[in-house]
């Protein structure tokens, strides 16, 4: 082993035992935060839950399924904590949530420079000249150019070469790469809860026109309510598969009958991000996705994700931007003293936080860079798997009321015309579609 093999290898044992020792921490039933840590929240655990020492039962609480991964923390007497009190709880929900998932999903989830999820010794590189590529491969990188449909971007995926961790490999290809993009392929979470029932058929199958609503989470449930033409594809694997929070996303968007949706009845393109896969959600996913839905030409596109800044997705949002296809996203639950949200803080995406019945900002619902509008997000009842409906809560639910609005007015000033003033700040431009859903 030469000086410069000895150097990395010692960095990678040091950079591997930091991030086991900032892991939280169980003491007396308080997960302690890691700093730094991001992302969304973890579902309340039932009594006892957490009984069995630091890792007690933290595998129960987080089935490996879309629908609980978006849970948020226990929402009982959140509006009564001081400011103080409820970013503690928000942050240690989402600290333990984050560790749980690297103890599931080891194998295919790792932190990247920035201590954020990632999919394990994935590389993503926009911008490379032919010299930097061929520096990598001789690096032992392994090298695959993808070109994304619709969006003319060129891609370079980048292997991690094996015993090298995604933190320190980023550092080197940045290096050996200064004038290109390098990003982890970060994941993003469902920005709300939804229940999961039983296994479902998916709606659709069929093909939809041009200027149809797409929207990028789970796959979507045949639902009653859900009587609009839907296509549906799967942009890893496993996908499409039926999940809760796209069910209950799909049928606020264009549901009709006992779930009223913004738009009733128009035609969804949906993208399944998630499958069957325990790193989907990713960056690379998502791009693809917003790629298709150009080529397809949706009008309105939903994204209820949430997740951190990426310089792929970052420059794939622009691209669709440029093509005219209009973004609405969720501001997140990790209440507003977290970090912005993304892709909601993107100044491309309309950025969309969360109101309960009585027209109060949910407590937990995140900040972005911007907040354009604010809809209904609690109180509410939305498409369940089992073809009725059940209570849903979360920013997740409000983006797509702004949505079916933002294709039915089919512009930002009809929105702002439409819009109620808030009680405050942090509305943006006011409410929507206060009274277009169907409430607790």
């Amino acid at each position: 082993m030469d000086d410069f093999d000895a150097e990395k290898a010692g960095d990678d044992r040091r950079e591997e035992t930091e991030m086991r020792w900032t892991r939280p921490l169980l003491i007396a039933g308080l997960w302690l935060a890691a700093p730094g840590a991001q992302a969304q929240l973890l579902p309340a655990p039932a009594a006892g839950a957490l009984g069995g020492g630091a890792l007690g039962g933290v595998s129960q609480v987080l089935p490996d399924t879309l629908d609980r991964l978006g849970g948020i923390v226990d929402q009982s007497g959140l509006d009564k904590l001081s400011p103080a009190r409820l970013a503690d709880r928000l942050a240690a929900a989402r600290t333990a949530r984050i560790d749980a998932l690297l103890r599931q999903h080891g194998e295919q989830i790792e932190l990247d420079d920035r201590r954020e999820p990632a999919r394990r010794g994935i590389i993503l590189l926009t911008g490379a000249d032919a010299a930097a590529i061929e520096t990598l491969r001789a690096a032992g990188y392994g090298v695959e150019r993808i070109e994304a449909e619709g969006i003319d971007m060129a891609i370079t995926r980048l292997t991690v070469p094996d015993g090298q961790s995604l933190a320190r490999a980023l550092r080197s290809v940045r290096k050996i790469a200064p004038k290109a993009q390098a990003s982890a392929d970060n994941l993003y979470f469902p920005s709300g809860a939804a229940t999961e029932g039983r296994s479902a058929a998916l709606a659709g199958q069929g093909s939809v026109g041009r200027d149809a609503a797409g929207l990028i989470d789970g796959g979507v449930a045949a639902h009653p309510a859900l009587a609009g033409a839907i296509e549906q594809r799967g942009f890893v694997a496993g996908a499409p598969r039926a999940s809760a929070h796209g069910t209950a996303v799909a049928s606020l968007i264009g549901g009709s009958g006992r779930v009223k949706g913004a738009a009733p009845g128009t035609p969804l393109l949906v993208a399944d991000v998630y499958g069957d896969d325990p790193a989907g959600g990713s960056s690379f996913a998502i791009v693809r996705a917003l790629g298709w839905m150009a080529a397809r030409g949706a009008k309105v596109v939903t994204i209820s994700l949430v997740g951190p800044d990426n310089p792929l997705l970052a420059g794939a949002i622009r691209l669709v931007r440029d093509k005219g296809v209009m973004l609405v996203a969720a501001v997140g639950n990790d209440g507003p003293a977290a970090p912005p949200a993304y892709p909601a803080s993107y100044p491309q995406v309309i950025a969309v936080t969360g109101v309960d019945g009585r027209g109060r900002l949910l407590p937990e619902a995140g900040r972005a860079a911007h907040v354009d509008f604010a809809a209904p997000g609690a109180d509410m009842m939305a498409a369940d798997m089992n073809g009725g409906r059940d209570k849903v809560r979360g920013t997740s639910f409000a983006a797509p009321l702004v949505a079916g609005r933002l294709m039915t007015g089919g512009t930002v000033e009809a929105l702002r015309r439409e819009a109620k003033p808030g009680r405050g700040k942090g509305y943006g431009a006011g409410i929507l579609c206060d009274t277009c859903i169907n409430m607790d």
